[in-house]
């Protein structure tokens, strides 16, 4: 997004935000050439002023002629003298918070500026910006499937995610905010943004299974009536974190409304599967969309069964010779339903650390029309064997 105000801090992650303004007469930075300008501007003022006091009738308002005179006057002195340069600002940065990890998930965080290339619609772009750190506050919408479908499922979400919130705000003074989301044939919103924790776990302690299934309905929901509404994109980052099976049976938006709402809010989508150990689920491939599509990541912990020999004793818990391995997930006890919550609360925890040890890029695009149209980005390392996350674009609009 474009946001005319020249003086906020280029950093801050949204679409496009404001830079430091350049003087297009000079090449100087704004502080100094628009700076400049504006005290030439005094000065010529200040002198003309005496000028225009001699000159002037005793009362100018007298005569009609005179006012005319006068008010040509006036807009002739408002006409820039002949071979003065105007200042014009450019106000266009791109800001990319970007995730880099190792070949084994882990976050590097000792990359430079010259580690990255950054690409818009495939055409190189300058690096004007760089910070090992980014300072905005998180806004986390933190959406849960309550349909029936996710019944069994709830009680391991529910501490997973308490687990979550604690490590995500760190105590009420933290300035990350969190919502909370379900959604199962509609979406409600259980609590606003908020950084308080307990007030967050209460709620997610009541959550109770319904019926249906909304997905695309809830993101479509979450970004334009949560995340839109957090104020320019500029002052935060904004994730979903969702926990679902990425079925929908009744959604009235499409999965590519839904992406493009959530592109529109710059919102990034993790999302975390959640459908049994040994089964194949469709949704997993919209669920990875989902987090591709909008730079975020798909983790699925319930994926490969968590153990394979006798040892481990998920042998007696109806791993062999029974399809129905929905047995095991609702085992009260045992080391399938610890193994259960624990992998849940891993990836939980892994998106927390991606999001609090990014890299901030900023860049001012060689395409400069603010005509609506998406920009693609790609961003890339240099160095080998990385994995990069970042938004995927923007669209080159005013706010």
């Amino acid at each position: 997004m474009v946001l005319p105000h020249p003086e906020r801090a280029w950093s801050e992650a949204g679409g496009i935000i404001p830079a430091a303004c350049v003087c297009e007469a000079d090449g100087r930075p704004w502080p100094l050439a628009c700076g400049f300008a504006a005290a030439l501007g005094l000065a010529l003022v200040l002198l003309a002023s005496p000028l225009r006091a001699q000159n002037s009738s005793p009362n100018p308002a007298s005569s009609p002629a005179a006012a005319k005179e006068s008010s040509s006057a006036a807009a002739k002195e408002e006409t820039p003298p002949a071979g003065t340069s105007r200042v014009r600002v450019r106000v266009e940065v791109v800001d990319v918070p970007v995730t880099v990890l190792d070949k084994r998930g882990r976050p590097v965080i000792d990359l430079n500026k010259e580690d990255f290339e950054v690409f818009e619609d495939g055409v190189a772009q300058t690096i004007r910006y760089f910070s090992r750190e980014v300072r905005q506050p998180l806004r986390i919408g933190l959406i849960l499937d309550t349909s029936n479908s996710a019944r069994r499922a709830l009680q391991f979400e529910k501490d997973a995610a308490s687990e979550f919130v604690f490590n995500m705000l760190q105590g009420r003074s933290s300035k990350n905010q969190i919502f909370l989301q379900t959604y199962d044939a509609t979406s409600s919103i259980i609590q606003d943004f908020t950084n308080d924790p307990e007030m967050l776990n209460e709620k997610i302690r009541g959550l109770k299974a319904g019926g249906g299934k909304a997905l695309y309905d809830a993101i479509y929901f979450a970004c334009k009536e949560k995340m839109l509404n957090t104020g320019p994109p500029a002052n935060t980052r904004r994730v979903l974190v969702l926990v679902s099976d990425g079925g929908d049976v009744q959604s009235q938006h499409t999965l590519e409304e839904a992406l493009s709402m959530a592109r529109k809010a710059e919102t990034l989508i993790y999302t975390i599967g959640n459908a049994a150990y040994g089964f194949t689920n469709p949704g997993d491939k919209i669920l990875e969309l989902l987090a591709e599509g909008t730079g975020g990541a798909a983790f699925f912990p319930l994926a490969t069964t968590p153990g394979t020999d006798f040892a481990t004793g998920y042998f007696s818990q109806g791993q062999i010779g029974d399809t129905s391995q929905n047995k095991g997930l609702g085992a009260a006890t045992g080391i399938y339903s610890a193994t259960r919550l624990m992998q849940l609360a891993d990836s939980l925890e892994a998106i927390g650390r991606e999001l609090n040890e990014q890299y901030s890029i900023g860049y001012t695009p060689t395409n400069n029309k603010i005509d609506g149209t998406f920009r693609a980005i790609r961003v890339e390392a240099r160095r080998k064997g990385l994995t990069i996350r970042a938004k995927p674009g923007y669209f080159a609009v005013s706010e």
